[in-house]
């Protein structure tokens, strides 16, 4: 164990795979994880001894592997715990140690992430009343109640709107970069502060729900530097009194059936009708034509905050592409 507290003070802020630090979460996270590991090789695995962290060898991978399986993990944590192991053997100068799921046994269903939604988890979907809801929860709490009118309306993630400073935020089109074919408002709202990734981005102030989002934002914040919490409190006090306020209010997926995230998906949602004309696969929407469906993907990705097109699958569903007359278009993803 001291050795691999040496190898996390020496390595554990690196990506695993770029050239870059990763995130305060992140690191807390893989350090979690790698300690958890040797314990539970003991502990669970069935090893008399714990190895060093120079000396794990495949044994220890398989056996691992195989308590994720009894434990029933879903795939995107089994992925994340495989890209820990291989940060491991990277500092160790052990590339291509950890092989692919597949050689520890799992079945496709076991690691395979599922990138598209498969059902609409929008608050809509679930019948809730969202403006009621968050006029609720801004009488009990502004700041709460800001933030997700914000996510409502931008489609921001929670942090990024906690963190957003509604009144320094708002720049001219002509700062943003964006080239003049894609202009669509005369002010953006500029995401940056818990953008994941660091990838900040320029969402046009173009409608109604979008300013009056931004106008409630600015009157409830504390300044002109303000951010959307408590001035009071850092940022994790924050956002654990956002998770509080939700619980409260039973915005919860085991009792009202969504969560903040899902204001995020009805913002998207809304932002692919409004570009392609009709529903997402997700709600049922008919084929689009290949251009079509490729565009209004794009005008999702580039708000969400996503570099991918194929990123809006999580919110829009798998994309269906209607056949030109020939019958030589693209098959449906």
């Amino acid at each position: 164990m001291q050795v691999l507290e040496v190898l996390l003070k020496l390595f554990n802020q690196q990506h695993t795979a770029l050239t870059k630090t990763v995130s305060h979460k992140t690191r807390q996270e893989r350090a979690d994880f790698l300690r958890r590991l040797f314990r539970d090789l003991h502990k669970r695995a069935g090893f008399k001894t714990l190895p060093d962290s120079r000396n794990l060898g495949q044994k220890h991978v398989h056996a691992m592997v195989q308590v994720w399986r009894e434990d029933k993990l879903k795939p995107a944590t089994i992925q994340t715990y495989l890209s820990f192991l291989r940060g491991l053997a990277k500092w160790l100068g052990k590339n291509g140690f950890v092989r692919g799921p597949a050689h520890y046994g799992l079945e496709i269903e076991e690691y395979q992430r599922h990138e598209a939604a498969e059902r609409d988890k929008s608050w809509s979907a679930q019948g809730v009343d969202i403006e009621a809801l968050i006029d609720q929860v801004c009488t009990y709490d502004s700041y709460v109640g800001a933030s997700l009118r914000l996510i409502r309306a931008f489609g921001l993630r929670r942090k990024e709107s906690v963190m957003l400073r509604p009144n320094a935020c708002i720049v001219p089109f002509e700062s943003t970069g964006l080239p003049e074919s894609e202009r669509e408002a005369d002010r953006y709202v500029w995401v940056r502060q818990g953008a994941k990734n660091g990838r900040q981005r320029f969402v046009p102030l173009n409608t109604l729900q979008r300013v009056a989002a931004i106008e409630y934002a600015q009157a409830v914040a504390a300044g002109p530097e303000a951010h959307m919490g408590d001035p009071t409190n850092d940022l994790k006090r924050n956002l654990r009194r956002f998770d509080y306020v939700l619980v409260k209010f039973g915005i919860t997926a085991r009792e009202l059936g969504v969560t903040a995230h899902g204001l995020r998906h009805e913002a998207l949602i809304d932002e692919f009708v409004v570009h392609s004309g009709q529903q997402p696969p997700v709600r049922g929407g008919s084929a689009l034509a290949p251009e079509a469906e490729a565009s209004a993907r794009r005008a999702v990705s580039r708000p969400a905050g996503h570099q991918r097109k194929r990123a809006s699958s999580a919110y829009l569903g798998a994309a269906m592409f209607r056949k030109p007359k020939d019958g030589k278009g693209p098959p449906a993803e």
